[in-house]
């Protein structure tokens, strides 16, 4: 029998790239689904590598994404996002990634599913599905085409390209909220750790933040450093895991662990310091408002997800949590945040309002690019 030809596009978004499909080219939502697209990405592979898939074998380029026209008025498409797991038969569809939601403006535009100007600036209006919240795309129009070349730099990717900018409209939680228990810092039990200070935040993704050095840690260390480190690890996912549940996205441990791998992220927070970071280049403290490090699927971020430099921002804008402790009152200016590969400045604006804070909007800056376009081949016998 031959494969199975589907229609695809191969993009970068920020610092992350991934499959983008459209919706009607797909089954429904589901396990058929998701077993194709585990097929389709190279997952489950025990080798760790996704070597017969167009998965790169890591979090940040083992990504799906969905796209359909939006039934909704304020919006122009629907966005869904999938993480698959490397090593496991999943696919967590509890999160967004916030890189890859660079992207999807460019690709709504460059395959009719939007109308854009000729020239200037096209604003998308994106659903994101997975959170049920609205974002904003502004994608730089040149020609009647998307522009993708220009002079914008990021750390955590090598080339320039044009600047996509993203507003992440009340990127709080499905209810509105953005501490789930209420608190600013809550103490958290993990056997292997003890109890530690811990802020759970729900923004952009649900995240939770403690500092580094309760942790033994200084916040600076390399991805070889972390990621070559079992022990390490294991003791990060019971972390995050016990977070898991103590936000109510998980019952237990071990669902949080077997089930809900994208989400919440872990984030490992310490105070402004001069250190060489993964490219080279040098970070002065005093040109820093906090260092972060985030654990994304079982491994130290080799950069910073875009959902996770926005729940920085906003943690940093909320009095109370340790990130704000670390960064103090910004005022009306973005949060600079140090992270693997280098800086990035995201903006939040929040307010207290009878007790209860309001986020309205987080911004920040990537850009996108297609990679290839064409079909994907896969089996037709899934196994």
């Amino acid at each position: 029998m031959p494969q199975l030809r589907i229609p695809a596009v191969y993009m970068r978004g920020g610092s992350s790239k991934g499959v983008f499909f459209h919706a009607r080219d797909l089954p429904p939502a589901g396990p058929a689904r998701d077993a194709l697209l585990l097929r389709v990405i190279g997952s489950p592979d025990p080798y760790g590598k996704q070597i017969d898939g167009m998965g790169g074998a890591t979090s940040s380029t083992s990504k799906v994404v969905v796209i359909a026209p939006s039934s909704r008025p304020d919006c122009d498409v629907d966005y869904l996002f999938g993480a698959p797991a490397i090593e496991a038969p999943v696919i967590d569809w509890s999160g967004n990634c916030g890189n890859l939601s660079a992207a999807v403006g460019p690709f709504a535009i460059s395959e009719g599913l939007v109308e854009a100007p000729r020239e200037g600036m096209a604003r998308v209006r994106i659903w994101q599905a997975n959170l049920g919240k609205r974002m904003l795309a502004h994608v730089p129009m040149a020609n009647g085409e998307v522009q993708e070349e220009g002079d914008f730099r990021f750390d955590g990717v090598a080339f320039p390209a044009a600047e996509v900018v993203l507003d992440f409209l009340d990127p709080t939680g499905t209810d509105g909220s953005v501490l789930p228990t209420g608190r600013a810092v809550d103490e958290l039990y993990v056997p292997e750790l003890g109890r530690l200070p811990v802020t759970l935040l729900n923004a952009g993704n649900p995240t939770i933040f403690v500092r580094a050095e309760t942790l033994g840690l200084s916040g600076t260390e390399t991805q070889a450093q972390i990621n070559g480190d079992a022990a390490l690890l294991a003791r990060l996912e019971a972390l995050r895991a016990a977070g898991a549940v103590a936000m109510g996205l998980a019952a237990t441990t071990a669902q949080a662990t077997a089930e809900r791998p994208h989400t919440p992220k872990l984030c490992l927070v310490a105070a402004p310091q001069t250190y060489r970071v993964a490219g080279g280049k040098q970070v002065q403290a005093e040109e820093l408002d906090v260092i972060a490090r985030m654990i994304s699927m079982g491994k130290l971020h080799h950069a910073i997800p875009g959902t996770g430099a926005v729940a920085v921002a906003v943690a940093a804008a909320l009095s109370g949590t340790l990130v704000h402790a670390l960064t103090g009152d910004l005022g009306d200016r973005q949060v600079r945040i140090a992270h693997t590969a280098g800086t990035v400045a995201v903006g939040a604006q929040a307010r207290e309002v009878a007790g209860i804070w309001q986020v309205e909007k987080a911004s920040m800056s990537r850009s996108a690019r297609r990679l290839m376009e064409g079909w994907v081949r896969v089996p037709t016998e899934i196994r």
